[in-house]
């Protein structure tokens, strides 16, 4: 049972597990409008490359098992971005443990 819930987990798209949330291309964008973007929406996830990372506004809206961080990316200036509303996974979070 575990295996089959691993395998439909793995298998899923990273927006789709982040439920609900609107997807943006760091690229796209600069560092202010990104912020402006999560501030709107309340619930963004920011592709960067690959993978990416989910935002959450206000940042204390963070879901079970995962923790607020800060999270920096560039942008599609080339510039740093670091946005203090990350939502991260949390190891230490007892929601985490089967």
């Amino acid at each position: 049972m575990r295996t089959i819930i691993l395998v439909v987990a793995l298998s899923l798209p990273l927006p789709a597990l982040a439920a609900g949330a609107m997807e943006v291309r760091a690229n796209d964008h600069s560092c202010g409008e990104i912020a402006q973007i999560i501030r709107q929406n309340k619930k963004v996830f920011v592709r960067v490359g690959l993978g990416g990372r989910s935002f959450r506004y206000p940042p204390a809206q963070c879901s079970m098992g995962d923790k607020r961080s800060t999270a920096s990316f560039r942008d599609g200036e080339g510039k740093s971005c670091v946005l203090d509303h990350a939502c991260a996974f949390d190891p230490a979070s007892p929601y985490n443990f089967p």
